[in-house]
């Protein structure tokens, strides 16, 4: 939730009235779903001057940002920060792509490789050794760049910095797919990237095979002094229509909320949540934005998920709470929920899992 800064881009008019190019009824076992609404890739849309009407709750005041400052909470004491040597980092290959199989490598942070209906997908990805007003990353990446097979498609959950980042994707070809939230699309074609589709919550695009279906997330966005809530946030589902029908659910940045219960009704049998777990301390600040090990597996429960992969922690130093605690709580969690704990996907930074 670290204020950065950056030039916005202009902004943009109202959108005008344009029905949805198609929209289909995902069936399940238990019947139709509400309609999830299917736009074209690389439609050139325009959106609200500003999203604040979707903010869960309402952002911080001034009376907050003093309490902040006055009680001097803002990264863990010495002890908690004794952990870094104990992250969990330890990078492998990645395992071959092979027919029906999904897998997820965990790069670091919220970044993730997936490879999933023939496709390999970048989350949120961030390469760079630090960004902007925060201390340089406790772990490496966990996936050498060169090392990546060609990326076919990046989701992006929100334009914070910790989550879009400029120098990461001034890397990729500029005819990349990227699926970005409604409001952000203007800012990756003024970086010359040309196939870009902009997605409001409940809309999907299909790409060879795999639907990219956007949904809600309890967080907001800003990237300057005057663009709060100018872009929105999410997360999105990854559905191999053609072939296996595996499903995955990445939740970007969240705090709890009635949002995955609703998710999970309309992408039933979801296989894999991709869920955060860590900067979530103090919780009087940051408890409507940062889901805690608890609220995470909570959220898988309401979900519906079958497994849980936690991230977003042991990367960057964002919060208060001591660097290993998520780990340890999410564990905890798991067990008093008395899951399986071979669905728990608790992996190293740099380690991949396979279904």
């Amino acid at each position: 939730m670290t204020e950065r800064t950056e030039t916005p881009p202009a902004a943009e008019a109202r959108p005008a009235e344009a029905p949805a190019v198609d929209a289909r009824a995902v069936e399940s076992a238990a019947g139709a779903m509400p309609r999830v609404q299917v736009r074209p890739v690389g439609e050139v849309r325009a959106w609200p001057r500003s999203f604040a009407d979707r903010l869960t709750t309402p952002l911080p005041g001034v009376r907050a940002f003093a309490r902040l400052a006055r009680e001097g909470a803002f990264r863990p004491d010495p002890e908690g920060l004794r952990g870094i040597p104990d992250l969990p980092y330890a990078p492998a290959p990645l395992p071959p792509a092979t027919p029906g199989t999904v897998s997820v490598t965990w790069a670091g942070h919220a970044s993730w490789v997936l490879r999933l209906g023939g496709l390999t997908v970048l989350t949120d990805p961030v390469w760079s050794r630090r960004i902007l007003g925060t201390p340089a990353r406790m772990t490496p990446v966990g996936v050498r760049w060169e090392d990546l097979p060609p990326v076919d498609a990046v989701v992006i959950s929100h334009n914070h910095y910790d989550h879009l980042d400029a120098p990461t994707l001034r890397r990729l070809p500029r005819d990349t797919a990227l699926f970005v939230p409604a409001g952000l699309g203007r800012w990756c074609r003024r970086r010359g990237f040309t196939r870009v589709t902009e997605l409001d919550w409940w809309e999907s695009a299909e790409l060879d095979g795999v639907r990219f279906g956007f949904v809600p997330a309890h967080h907001w966005s800003k990237r300057s002094l005057i663009d709060t809530c100018r872009t929105l946030w999410g997360g999105w589902v990854l559905t191999d229509v053609r072939g296996s029908g595996r499903q995955v659910y990445f939740a970007g940045d969240t705090g709890y909320g009635h949002w995955f219960g609703e998710i999970g009704r309309r992408y039933p049998e979801i296989d894999l949540a991709l869920l955060p777990i860590g900067a979530y301390a103090p919780r009087w600040w940051l408890r409507d934005v940062h889901t805690d090990p608890e609220e995470a597996v909570r959220a898988c429960l309401d979900l519906g998920a079958r497994r849980m992969a936690p991230m977003h922690w042991a990367t960057f130093v964002l919060s208060a709470e001591p660097v290993m605690e998520p780990l340890r709580r999410v564990r905890a969690a798991w067990a008093r929920a008395a899951l399986p704990r071979d669905r728990l996907w608790d992996l190293p930074i740099g380690a991949s899992r396979a279904f």
